[in-house]
């Protein structure tokens, strides 16, 4: 901020102290004398419209489901309930959980845990917080050795339910604190869960509040609370009244030029800025960094050690930027949040109202700023519908938007989502590379035999209408297979003009007399191989034993004579009846047996 834009931008005071508070006093409430003492402490006088119509009927004993805007002092209003109820009963078991209170995330839950010690700080009940990313052993060891007051969020709790180190038969109270927020992030069965564990809420009082009561939270109160009684707060506005709201539309382009514009021309403070995804957190944290503005961004994939660090030094003043998601919108509880930029419109229109309730808390003021880009002008019109009015549109001028010097940045997401060898950095100075790794030795090539002459491809006559195409070559060397020898591959094939296949066979080609070298052929084989006269084979025939010489009248050979007596076999034996053939039939003579039985046939 220079002294010039200090000059220009116009001086507005803020209040010192809220200018909402009622004429209630807490002092008017029969509350225990301990209590006054960390209320006056704690700088707690007058209520807000909130506590001074929630502490009369939830003091009584009975349940409520509350709806206010978010900073106007819901946290005080069930604290007070549930310190002056445990220190009111008389067979409270002291170190047994007799109260429980949930959180939708772990900055709320530690809000709310830092909030009951300084109200609780002379009560004597001891409170205890149970939230993930903390030693888990040593919140275990906490639990078993007693507490009075559970402060939590649903997953860390669960655990231990499950493994018997939480005991709630002995919770007289639950509280349920931004139920709405619950719900969006995906508690619902465990909330379920948790709720059907606990004793039935005839036997225990339930308190519920939230900045929105939507159709699944009063699906909620119906079903685990007994018969709540709903108080809301000026329900017709949805925001604060103490914020200036703008909107400013430009384009992707121009977004972070107009971003640093803004932090140059306004007059601000402490400044939160809200951002839709992870990366888009810590992409913007870097383009800030690079331009010169101190900046920090918090997600939800921070370890909550440093979550915890980052929210310390952004309510002691040491950072000044605080770049997050909408997990940061509930539980961020810090005065004098002077600006409020969203940077992304949210997807959910109930985070606007969370958004720009983290300035203007406690009756100040505070100013929100969101910019309409044409990837997220969509969720305007929805946004709108909820607050139940248009957003004051603010022309920004030529002169707002200043050149990013950062250059190009790219996040730790985009970086994890690269390949090994694109991550490697260059060797810091004053170290040594690393070594180069010692490759394998080679491998001796054998030697390749010399391969025998190939005909050329024109000395082989193909066949008309063949074409030869060469075969398909494997990509993979280790799979291709040896080709056969070149003299085997490339033979030549002798192929007139006149070739016929079947003279292979010895065949003469059709239309094509024998020739004298043929017939030549043919006389020689027959001079080698003589013929053998007929009457020769039949006196040979004569000469061989009864039992090879076949039949007894001599015709064929035994071959002929098993497929003579098989032939009859097929046939099906007439039966006496039918011994005289009727007219117009033949009868098959009969055949006598070589055995000499009876004839076949007969």
């Amino acid at each position: 901020m220079t002294e010039e834009n200090q000059s220009e931008a116009p001086f507005v005071p803020r209040a010192d102290k809220p200018r909402f508070l009622t004429r209630v006093a807490f002092d008017s409430f029969k509350l225990p004398p301990s209590l006054l003492e960390g209320l006056k402490e704690a700088g707690f006088i007058h209520c807000t419209p909130i506590q001074a119509q929630t502490l009369p009927v939830s003091l009584s004993g009975r349940d409520v489901a509350g709806q206010a805007q978010t900073g106007t002092g819901k946290t005080a209003a069930f604290l007070v309930t549930v310190i002056t109820r445990l220190l009111e009963a008389p067979d409270r078991e002291p170190g047994k959980p007799a109260a429980l209170i949930v959180a939708p995330t772990r900055e709320l839950a530690a809000q709310i845990h830092e909030e009951a010690c300084l109200l609780g700080k002379h009560s004597g009940l001891s409170f205890t917080q149970v939230v993930g990313g903390i030693d888990y052993q040593k919140q275990a060891d906490q639990l078993r050795q007693g507490t009075d007051v559970v402060i939590c969020t649903p997953g860390r709790i669960i655990d231990y339910l499950k493994q018997g180190i939480f005991k709630a038969d002995g919770v007289r109270i639950v509280v349920i604190d931004e139920a709405d927020r619950l719900l969006d992030l995906g508690f619902a069965d465990d909330m379920r869960f948790i709720l059907r564990k606990l004793p039935h809420y005839e036997k225990r009082q339930s308190l519920l509040f939230s900045a929105t009561l939507a159709f699944r939270v009063m699906e909620l109160t119906y079903e685990y609370m007994n018969l709540p009684e709903f108080i809301a707060v000026t329900p017709e506005d949805i925001t604060v009244e103490g914020v200036e709201q703008s909107l400013l539309h430009v384009g992707s382009d121009n977004k972070l030029p107009l971003l640093l514009g803004l932090l140059k021309r306004e007059e601000w403070t402490r400044l939160l800025i809200f951002v839709n995804t992870k990366s888009g957190v810590e992409w913007l944290t870097r383009k800030l960094v690079g331009n010169g503005w101190p900046a920090e961004g918090i997600t939800g994939d921070l370890p909550q050690p440093k979550r915890f660090k980052l929210m310390e030094h952004f309510k002691d003043g040491s950072v000044k930027i605080l770049v997050a998601t909408d997990v940061a919108s509930r539980g961020i509880h810090v005065e004098d949040i002077s600006h409020v930029i969203n940077y992304d419109i949210p997807q959910d229109p109930e985070n606007y109202v969370h958004r720009i309730g983290r300035t203007a808390r406690a009756g100040k003021t505070g100013r929100a700023i969101t910019l309409a880009c044409e990837t997220y002008v969509f969720h305007l019109e929805p946004l709108e519908e909820l607050l139940g009015f248009k957003i004051p549109v603010q022309w920004p001028a030529d002169d707002w938007l200043v050149a990013d010097q950062a250059g190009p940045v790219h996040s730790q997401r985009s970086r994890e989502g690269r390949r090994p060898s694109d991550r490697r950095s260059p060797p810091r100075e004053g170290r040594s590379s690393r070594p180069e790794r010692k490759g394998r030795p080679a491998r001796p090539v054998p030697e390749q035999k010399a391969q025998p002459e190939t005909v050329a491809p024109e000395m082989i006559a193909p066949l008309k209408g063949e074409e030869r195409d060469a075969p398909e070559r494997s990509r993979d060397k280790s799979k291709r297979r040896e080709s056969p020898p070149a003299s085997r591959r490339d033979a030549p094939i002798q192929r007139g003009p006149g070739y016929f296949p079947g003279t292979f066979f010895g065949f003469t080609a059709p239309g094509k007399e024998r020739t004298d070298a043929e017939s030549e052929t043919e006389t020689a084989v027959d001079d080698e191989f003589p013929a053998v006269e007929t009457e020769t084979l039949t006196a040979a025939v004569e000469t061989l034993p009864p039992a090879e010489a076949g039949t007894d009248s001599g015709e064929g050979t035994p071959k002929a004579d098993k497929r003579r007596k098989r032939r009859p076999r097929r046939r099906r034996k007439r039966p006496a009846s039918e011994d005289k053939a009727p007219q117009g039939t033949s009868v098959a003579p009969a055949v006598e047996s070589p055995e000499g039985g009876e004839p076949i046939g007969a």
